[in-house]
């Protein structure tokens, strides 16, 4: 008996424990690709860098490989490779690539390390979203999916205040080698777990397999007009948020003065905390707003975009004098505004990966995953803090010290265009879904199931 011809089971037990270790992985991903945002400032004064260098160490250097190799990788899941294997060898890859970031003595060695954790990342995304989704049934996708996407706001907590307290105790290598060992336990556990069959959630008829060749797959996922709307909205969503994130712990340090240790864990607290709770919230409230009208599936992060984009601009063009004293602790007035940028702007990952996965079969879903991350991380990762860099050379030349500062409020202005994208993807997302209803219905209809 196959998916089709029976009910979607429960989730059950290991259901949870497979969501949550691969949560986890996921974590550990967010860790090992971001606790460099906190160590920008010792690398670049031992290396002789220049802001713009670091952004292409911390940028494009990740995301070309990383985006590169997500696609066909994204395709092996989906034509039948065992998932669960792939993301535990991809995660025990990208932790041995973290530990050699800090064992690196040329900067060439660093840049090298970090386009390994690259290569790793790259295939372990894309196969765990479509375990997700064959892990729940599409009424509990939404909060299913965001506690998965937790992983980047507490991987994001735990890099900016363990890892600015880890680098300004120990220094950068050991915080490289701390946060780089623990992938490789997990990589061991997910592999003695299970995996979920293909297909397993989904509605008779909706699982039929791929027999295209790559490009034709691409074009046929790329026609969808909502789809392709979400992948450039999310893109230059990513170009703001990591164009902001990997930046803003070496601006807290320029600007309001703050050592590594404080400005890591007032930026972790603040925007990982509010993150993670906004992730919660927009998961759970979607999935009950979606029983009514699904076009809250892109509705929500919507309003979460344009809620965020005034949070983040006053975050960074905050006046440095205002502050509260917690004994010996200052905290900046301004980290009001990055917790509140950090909840809204949370909303948008997590239902923009469940909205894929609506759209998509289960044969497409780890294609989709690895195409829509592409977006982001190629626009986001590879050119959101090499553009920062470039922004805060230029504005530093000609305005002085707050250089960063314009820079940041000028990549965040990005996101008015992912508002735009995601008003315009509404409808075809209402129109794909209802048509992926219809074309069940009458297979169903048709096999007399």
């Amino acid at each position: 008996m196959t998916a089709s011809d029976r009910a979607a089971p429960a989730p059950g037990w290991r259901a949870h424990l497979s969501l949550t270790l691969l949560a986890l992985v996921y974590v550990f991903s967010f860790i090992d690709r971001n606790v460099i945002a906190i160590v920008i400032e010792p690398i670049k004064q031992e290396f002789g860098a220049s802001d713009t260098v670091m952004g292409l160490l911390t940028g494009i250097a990740f995301a070309l490989l990383y985006a590169m190799l997500g696609v066909p990788l994204g395709r092996m899941a989906d034509r039948g490779a065992n998932r669960r294997n792939m993301v535990a060898v991809c995660c025990g890859l990208w932790s041995l690539a973290t530990m050699a970031c800090g064992m690196a003595q040329q900067f060439w060695q660093l840049l090298l390390a970090r386009m390994t954790v690259a290569i790793g990342e790259a295939g372990g995304m894309a196969p765990s979203v479509s375990m997700v989704a064959d892990l729940y049934p599409r009424e509990r996708r939404s909060l299913a999916m965001s506690l998965f996407m937790m992983g980047p706001h507490l991987g994001l907590l735990v890099a900016m205040v363990l890892g600015g307290w880890l680098a300004q105790t120990y220094g950068w290598r050991v915080t490289f080698l701390a946060f780089g060992a623990p992938g490789l336990l997990l990589a061991v556990l997910l592999r003695l777990t299970w995996e979920p069959e293909r297909g397993a959630q989904d509605a008779p008829g909706a699982t039929a397999g791929p027999d295209a060749s790559l490009w034709q797959q691409l074009g046929t996922l790329m026609a969808i007009r909502g789809f392709a709307l979400l992948c450039l909205a999310c893109g230059m969503a990513g170009m703001a948020g990591y164009g902001y994130g990997i930046w803003a712990p070496t601006f807290l340090l320029r600007s309001h003065d703050l050592s590594m240790a404080e400005a890591g864990l007032l930026f972790g607290i603040a925007s990982g905390l509010s993150a993670a709770a906004g992730a919660l919230f927009s998961g759970w409230y979607c999935d009950r707003l979606c029983r009514q009208d699904t076009r809250w599936q892109l509705g929500m992060p919507l309003l979460g975009v344009l809620i965020s984009i005034p949070m983040g601009i006053a975050f960074v063009l905050w006046p440095a004098t205002g502050a509260w004293q917690f004994g010996e602790l200052r905290v900046p007035h301004a980290m009001l505004f990055a917790a509140g940028f950090g909840f809204f702007n949370s909303w948008w990952p997590s239902l923009a990966y469940a909205a894929t996965s609506h759209m998509l079969n289960a044969h497409q879903r780890a294609m989709g995953a690895a195409l829509l991350n592409l977006g982001i991380t190629l626009l986001g990762a590879g050119f959101g803090p090499l553009l920062s860099g470039v922004l805060s050379d230029a504005f530093t030349a000609s305005m002085g010290p707050d250089g960063l500062r314009y820079a940041l409020a000028s990549i965040l202005c990005l996101l008015l265009l992912t508002a735009l994208l995601l008003a315009i993807a509404i409808p075809h997302y209402q129109q794909r879904t209802r048509e992926m209803g219809d074309a069940s219905a009458a297979q169903q209809a048709a096999s007399g199931t």
